[in-house]
């Protein structure tokens, strides 16, 4: 009974502490070079969008009317940023994802595309050295790559915790390849950039990646092979065919797709997402307020119980003064104070020495760190490196103290 009491408190404790994510809000992450921005006109059937699709914006331009970055809007394209993208992929990926879709699924997108970009821009350890290399040969870049703040890879990342808050991240749609068609290490570097968006976001390790294929007829053609190869660097990896999209955009080297090859294009990702995600994409029925309420009720049915099994003093506090104040009040505490700082590390500071329990839960409410110990004045609690990235609760008890505190950690 003690520990599904202690459970219940902490599930409102996490739920007091932060608003939980819309589990029926489904979150898709879009990057690549000029085929992910679109380059196809955008046609008036192009600019009826259902509500339900809805856009991040990532570009901090704001030559875009109603499109701000950080903020929702309704996915009317374009949706890479205002310099140049036009109609691509994912405008029709998340409109069939919509509609192929239970009605209580919303779906977001963030997109992030730079044209004739290397895979090396999304290296997040060395794309200052990338960007180095490209601003005197390939200066007209630079304007699309300072619209996501000099480092595409932070924006998308920046972005993507941001639309963590409101709901689930579940895929990753890619387009890139054309400037790498030559480089046989390309698809191991593909394979670097996810491995650092699922470890900078603390996702699960079975986040589906779908690359799609180039122009079959395009000088960058030879792509084709390095992105055949890349089911072979993960499970997570699918390949979307471009069988059938030959018209090309007259660009002159049939590197890009005509309007209509986009819409088809979009469609195909979303219906290989779909079949990947399977039963993953049904709407959750409890939301996690209605389950912060079920956890409720178990701590107000579990009180009586607690008050009648147990009424002598725990570290000064009565069980019955435990269930009404404990964990679900957050920063309740006497003597001290728990807070967290610039740098996102959780301060601990006391008025005398105590003996504390201490302990992180993720946003499910699962323990994942426990700090336990002996804390006297101001206490530093490093959390960044020793777990994922990501949106926990830290608790303290001891003697005269209790509090609870949501943290990010980066």
């Amino acid at each position: 009974m003690k520990k599904l009491l202690t459970g219940a408190i902490m599930a409102i404790a996490i739920s007091q502490a932060f608003a939980a994510p819309d589990p029926n809000f489904h979150i898709y992450l879009a990057f690549g070079q000029s085929n992910m921005e679109g380059q196809g006109d955008i046609g008036q059937q192009d600019k009826t969008v259902d509500e339900r699709f809805q856009i991040l914006w990532a570009a901090d331009n704001g030559s875009c009317s109603g499109k701000t970055m950080g903020k929702w809007s309704t996915a009317v394209p374009p949706l890479a940023h205002c310099q140049g993208a036009k109609l691509g992929p994912t405008d029709y990926f998340g409109r069939t994802m919509v509609e192929k879709t239970d009605p209580q699924i919303k779906v977001g997108v963030i997109v992030v595309a730079v044209a004739g970009c290397s895979i090396k821009l999304f290296d997040k350890n060395n794309y200052t050295s990338y960007i180095s290399s490209v601003q005197t040969t390939q200066n007209w870049m630079m304007g699309r790559i300072n619209t996501y703040g000099g480092n595409p890879y932070g924006r998308l990342i920046e972005m993507a915790k941001k639309a963590q808050e409101d709901g689930v991240i579940k895929g990753i749609i890619f387009h890139q390849g054309e400037t790498d068609a030559g480089d046989g290490n390309w698809p191991s570097a593909v394979k670097k950039v996810y491995d650092n968006i699922i470890k900078d976001l603390g996702l699960e390790n079975d986040i589906p990646f779908l690359a799609g294929e180039v122009l079959r007829s395009g000088v960058s053609a030879g792509a084709n092979n390095n992105i055949a190869k890349l089911p072979q660097q993960s499970k997570n990896f699918y390949v979307v065919s471009s069988e059938g999209f030959n018209q090309a955009l007259g660009d002159g080297q049939n590197v890009h797709f005509t309007s209509q090859e986009y819409r088809d294009f979009g469609k195909r990702y979303a219906e290989k997402m779909i079949e990947v995600l399977g039963d993953k994409l049904k709407p959750i029925a409890e939301s996690s307020s209605s389950a912060a309420e079920s956890s409720s009720s178990v701590v107000a049915s579990s009180s009586s119980e607690a008050k009648s099994s147990s009424s002598h003093s725990h570290h000064g506090v009565s069980s019955s003064s435990e269930v009404d104040t404990g964990f679900a009040q957050v920063n309740h505490l006497a003597g001290g104070a728990l807070t967290v700082n610039k740098a996102g590390n959780v301060q601990l500071s006391l008025a005398k020495a105590t003996q504390l329990t201490v302990k992180v839960y993720s946003s499910l409410g699962k323990e994942v760190l426990d700090l336990s110990g002996n804390y006297a004045g101001t206490n530093t609690l490093v959390l960044a490196g020793r777990i994922p990235a990501g949106r926990y609760v830290v608790s303290a008890q001891g003697e005269g103290f209790k509090a609870t505190k949501a943290v990010m950690v980066k």
